[in-house]
């Protein structure tokens, strides 16, 4: 692929950018939206929020994903940095299968099974052992979701380790 012109590699960047913040983000407000259900014992505001939680895995986060991995494949190809020629792509091309994972599988998996067993059982449910299983590993996603997210944009910054070496 040909490397883009400086204006089109800028509105790329841009919208990797955007698409970044977008994630981070929406994993900010999942913090925060987890962290309500776990202080609340009000069983209606615990629901409101896992269905907050499950609308943005369904819309914002899945979007984000998308447009980040598209515009980074872009960006890799449509310039001097490629793919698989520097240490740091590599990383971040690693991370970026942890956000895919966890984003829109695992945030999708979790609220709706938080969702479910909320209205199976209703407010009884959060000290049932399934309910808690679910809230650690939904509290677990999001840490690994802020981790990599904020990893990949230290690398993005610092590009540490440099190219690799060509072989041959």
């Amino acid at each position: 692929m040909k490397n883009f012109s400086m204006t089109k590699k800028k509105w790329m960047l841009s919208l990797h950018i955007l698409f970044a913040a977008i994630m981070l983000g929406t994993s900010v407000t999942f913090l925060i939206l987890s962290l309500t259900i776990a202080s609340t014992s009000d069983s209606k505001l615990i629901l409101s929020c896992y269905k907050a939680m499950h609308v943005l895995a369904e819309t914002s986060v899945r979007a984000s994903v998308i447009g980040t991995i598209v515009t980074g494949v872009l960006l890799s190809l449509g310039t001097h940095w490629g793919l698989l020629k520097y240490y740091w792509i590599i990383a971040k091309e690693v991370l970026t299968v942890v956000a895919v994972i966890v984003g829109p599988i695992g945030m999708y998996i979790w609220t709706l099974n938080g969702i479910s067993l909320l209205t199976e059982v209703g407010g009884e449910s959060a000290n049932q052992g399934a309910y808690v299983s679910n809230m650690l590993s939904l509290f677990i996603g999001i840490g690994l979701q802020l981790l990599s997210l904020i990893a990949m944009y230290l690398l993005s910054v610092f590009k540490p380790w440099g190219k690799r070496k060509s072989r041959g």
